[in-house]
């Protein structure tokens, strides 16, 4: 019974992905079980002939291989030890290191226009966002920080092996304050009245509207009953929206200390959207741990960010070709606002030693994707090349481990270490002297493993 119901629902279903979605619920055994991941090579794997960039130090070793057993890196084995019954892969020479983690991401907002996502149909974004996903891993992004929309579902089918992708670190709903950032209703759709039905984006779960210290405390209390492993407030005013220009502050130091409780209480953090340093310093009195963005910051926020050990995660927004698409005149302005601070934020950063995360924000700008690690390559304009690699690696990889119980994976990221998590990359390149190999991963990775399975091998 569970073969024939299970064969008349394949045809019926438009999308074949869409039985997949049903398989909790048919009976073990049957034809449509329950999905599981894909499973690492039963015999261990043996990378050898390389140099290594382990993710935290600044420099490449030799000497060593990586013996991966399983999804977990075993050990770093002299290369001229021996091990038995193990399946050997020669890099050639190349460099091995870690797979790469963008801090801030937005994996159902990435391959759309906006135009789009806020008009089509909700199972059509999810298809594309797997898609991307896939994409995503082939381009050695094997983690990401995703910093607000409905990415629990994308995340559970990677997880379960139903589609490839990187690891998720879920948000969910950015939570924002009416007229702040996250809230994209339209003019003709206010005054919003206790009866008044949710809009599309925050029916869908890509925001949270949210005003007064009980609303916060709801709003966040619903994205870590769905799974979020960190919470993304909106604490300033941002490019992409309509109505809240970049100068402004947004929640009250009294809702955003309830939003950090919330998040405290299930032992993580909160991350905050805002530019400008009114915002930052609200934020971090109310004790937010990590800055999205934060460009137009001054000398004071910063020194406030590192004395208080606030992460900075900041992206490399210079108004040049992967500048996110602008909808309105109004939002190129700001976006040139935002790319004129970039130098200064990043010298700040340096300047005052605070921690510093890398990310993409890659958003309503399907174009840009193929070109997500050449934002990454232009790091070198900012830091040493192995510097920036780090802080895209192992460095991010201990941001992520800020969400304390609510991780959801289980072992280090971003590192190259004994029982750290198997995500490794074998690259066509000289990553000390540049990170050009990033930029057309098509050539400049040869080997792409995640969770101790290969995806790509051209070795």
């Amino acid at each position: 019974m569970n073969r024939r119901l299970a064969a008349d629902l394949s045809r019926r279903m438009v999308l074949g992905g869409a039985a997949a979605m049903l398989a909790p619920f048919v009976a073990p055994g049957g034809a449509s079980a329950q999905p599981r991941p894909a499973a690492a090579s039963d015999r261990p794997v043996l990378l050898t002939n390389l140099r290594l960039f382990d993710g935290q130090s600044r420099n490449l070793r030799n000497g060593v291989n990586i013996l991966v057993r399983g999804n977990r890196i075993e050990a770093l084995p002299g290369a001229a030890e021996t091990i038995d019954g193990m399946q050997a892969i020669d890099c050639g020479g190349r460099v091995a290191m870690p797979g790469l983690i963008d801090a801030h991401f937005h994996t159902l907002l990435c391959g759309l226009s906006m135009p789009v996502l806020l008009s089509a149909e909700v199972a059509f974004i999810h298809l594309v966002a797997a898609r991307e996903a896939e994409a995503m891993l082939l381009r050695g992004f094997t983690t990401v920080r995703d910093a607000g929309g409905p990415a629990f579902g994308l995340k559970r089918a990677i997880d379960m092996g139903v589609v490839a992708g990187p690891r998720i670190y879920p948000s969910g709903a950015m939570v924002s304050q009416t007229s702040g950032h996250g809230d994209f209703r339209l003019r003709h759709e206010l005054p919003r009245g206790s009866t008044t039905p949710p809009g599309y984006p925050e029916a869908v779960g890509v925001s949270a509207l949210a005003d007064g210290e009980a609303e916060v405390l709801r709003r966040v209390r619903e994205q870590l009953m769905l799974g979020a492993s960190q919470v993304k407030l909106m604490g300033g005013g941002g490019v992409s929206s309509a109505y809240d220009p970049l100068d402004t502050v947004q929640f009250t130091e009294a809702e955003l200390r309830a939003g950090v409780a919330a998040a405290a209480d299930w032992g993580t953090y909160v991350m905050l959207h805002a530019y400008v340093p009114r915002a930052i310093q609200r934020a971090i009195r109310a004790g937010v741990r990590c800055i999205e963005h934060g460009q137009l910051a001054d000398e004071e926020t910063a020194r406030m960010m590192a004395g208080e050990g606030v992460w900075w995660s900041l992206q490399p927004f210079l108004g040049d070709e992967d500048s996110n698409e602008r909808q309105t005149p109004e939002a190129v302005v700001k976006g040139r606002e935002v790319a004129e601070g970039t130098l200064r934020a990043y010298e700040l950063a340096q300047r005052f030693g605070v921690k510093v995360a890398w990310g993409t924000d890659i958003l309503f700008s399907p174009h840009l994707l193929p070109h997500q690690g050449r934002q990454l390559a232009k790091m070198t304009r900012f830091h040493d090349p192995l510097e920036a690699l780090r802080i895209a690696t192992g460095g991010n990889g201990e941001l992520l481990r800020m969400s304390g119980p609510r991780n959801p994976y289980d072992g280090p990221l971003g590192v190259i270490a004994p029982g750290a998590l198997a995500d490794i990359l074998v690259v066509e390149g000289d990553p000390a002297a540049n990170l050009d190999f990033l930029r057309d991963p098509a050539t400049g990775l040869r080997l792409v493993m995640k969770d101790g399975r290969i995806h790509k091998n051209l070795l």
